[in-house]
């Protein structure tokens, strides 16, 4: 089976349009379904449903587009892999970081990795779980760093490093805010509005489930915001609230905002790097995350 095949068979996966999906692979339609025929022959299922408006993938399409596009990726590391040994252009790492991560750990640790591979190259995109995790399975970064409040999925692997603590914040001129020796209860927390984080899908359930668990009326969030610096000088200017970890809490402080001091613990998961099991990790790849690991465990507990 020709590596073009499944160049072509992907195009289609993704047009689900013989015309498009001609048009994006630069051959004719006749070509590309001559293509698609050999490949429906040789395993002897049909890929493909055909409509009047176009094309449905079939179960068999699925199983065949997952490994393809594996086959894809490991394919952009060898000639990454092989550029390098070349002497050629050192390749990108490209790593998907949580506001921790991005803010705390990592410029530590990166300071460090260039210091000792100056010819490097990294890409940081920031995130949340709900970002970063369909970012990974797309091949879109190598690693990500974040909680892993996320359920297992077929060939992720995730390790944690380090247990994250999350805290309730607001201002220190908040109504909550009475001085760490007044302990609050969940109840005192409502009828306050709240800012999260865009599509932190994990970290707002997570405060729906706090309140749901203690039978109060569930919270507003009036703000979403993808900036952690936005929310936090959204909160030094009101009465919201907002759930960050305590990781963040000397950040959150420039910010003349205070822990508020409740019964009970808020919430708390295993962090750490998650990345792909099909991968053949780059030297270079393997290098970063044995720092990471170095760093967090001189970490205090």
């Amino acid at each position: 089976m020709q590596s073009q095949y499944m160049r072509y068979f992907l195009a289609v996966y993704e047009h689900l349009n013989l015309t498009v999906a001609a048009e994006a692979v630069h051959v004719s339609q006749p070509a590309l379904s001559r293509s698609l025929k050999r490949l429906e022959d040789q395993f002897g299922v049909p890929l493909f449903v055909r409509h009047p408006r176009g094309l449905e993938a079939t179960r068999f399409a699925d199983i065949l587009a997952r490994h393809a596009q594996r086959m894809d990726m490991e394919y952009r590391h060898a000639l990454a892999e092989i550029e390098i040994a070349n002497g050629g252009t050192e390749a990108m790492l490209k790593i998907g970081a949580g506001p921790i991560w991005y803010s705390q750990i990592l410029p530590d640790v990166f300071s460090d990795y260039l210091s000792r591979h100056p010819s490097a190259r990294i890409r940081v995109q920031s995130g949340v779980i709900s970002t970063l995790v369909p970012q990974l399975v797309a091949g879109q970064v190598d690693l990500i760093c974040s909680t892993l409040d996320f359920p297992a999925q077929a060939g992720l692997i995730r390790e944690p490093l380090l247990k994250v603590e999350h805290v309730v914040v607001a201002h220190k001129d908040h109504p909550l805010a009475r001085g760490t020796d007044d302990v609050l209860e969940p109840s005192d927390l409502a009828g306050f509005s709240w800012i999260v984080l865009a599509d932190d899908q994990v970290g707002s359930s997570r405060i729906l489930s706090y309140f749901a668990a203690h039978d109060l009326a569930l919270p507003v969030f009036s703000i979403e915001t993808s900036s952690p610096t936005h929310m936090f000088e959204m909160l030094r200017r009101g009465t919201s609230l907002a759930q960050i970890p305590t990781l963040l809490l000397p950040t959150a402080a420039r910010f003349d905002l205070v822990q508020i001091p409740l019964r009970g613990n808020f919430w708390a998961a295993n962090a750490g790097i998650c990345y792909r099991s099909t991968d053949t990790l780059s030297p270079r790849l393997t290098g970063l995350i044995k720092a990471i690991r170095s760093f967090l465990s001189q970490e205090p507990a």
